[in-house]
């Protein structure tokens, strides 16, 4: 299964490093912003698994962080917060956030509840684009109700691609998403297990779900995008 990502948006340069080495060490990908504008930029960018953000930022505060969010996305969302007020805790909820942490807190207590609303989406995480299913849990992936056997990499890769229909993925989005950070990963590697799982789309009847944008990467398409893209690259299928 693909690592989970989780953005940390927090302005204290001391919590955020903290946070960041407890999420690492605990076999996590982070994003770390210290605005809340620059937080939902990266959300938008690279819609991660999970946002921890902080109550307190310079520019809007948290809650508003969270009912932005969750206009636009179905993920956890805990805040954390060093305001011990029953009515504001209240509010948190209200605003979207799906759970709270308050400060000063213990590593393994926001390991814990990062593990809960993990635990609480199984079952719940299936990606679905027109005829395409993917049952993440189940590490499925069928088309037209037909199976579509993948390896452990290709269905990571036609997921990834799959959660966001229409968006463009360049190769370091890629690379970063499936390898990690700060691993080097050469460009036909990524092209060979596209290569696999567009073969093997076809085989079930899947024709030019996975287009190529020249020069930039690629992208599933959506349901309403035409086959016949002028983004597809030649014999791109």
């Amino acid at each position: 299964m693909t690592t989970p990502t989780i953005l940390i948006v927090e302005d204290d340069p001391d919590i955020a490093r903290l946070l960041d080495l407890t999420l690492r060490d605990a076999r996590y990908h982070t994003l770390t912003a210290q605005t809340a504008t620059s937080g939902l930029v990266l959300a938008r960018q690279h819609t991660p698994d999970l946002v921890l953000v902080d109550l307190g930022l310079p520019d809007f505060a948290g809650d508003e962080v969270a009912r932005r969010l969750r206009a636009t996305h179905d993920l956890p969302i805990l805040i954390l917060t060093a305001v011990d007020d029953v009515d504001r805790k209240v509010n948190l909820f209200a605003a979207g956030a799906n759970d709270y942490v308050t400060k000063p807190f213990h590593p393994d207590e926001l390991l814990a509840r990062i593990h809960v609303q993990f635990r609480h989406r199984v079952g719940k995480r299936l990606v679905d684009v027109g005829a395409l299913r993917l049952d993440v849990d189940a590490r499925l992936c069928t088309y037209r109700e037909r199976e579509v056997p993948l390896s452990p990499r290709e269905f990571d890769l036609l997921c990834l691609l799959a959660r966001t229909p229409g968006r463009v993925l360049t190769r370091p989005e890629i690379a970063r998403a499936l390898w990690g950070a700060g691993v080097v990963v050469a460009d036909n590697v990524i092209d060979v297990h596209l290569s696999n799982v567009r073969g093997k789309l076809r085989r079930q009847g899947g024709y030019g779900l996975i287009r190529t944008a020249r020069g930039v990467g690629f992208a599933v398409r959506s349901p309403a995008e035409p086959t016949g893209s002028a983004l597809a690259a030649p014999g791109a299928a």
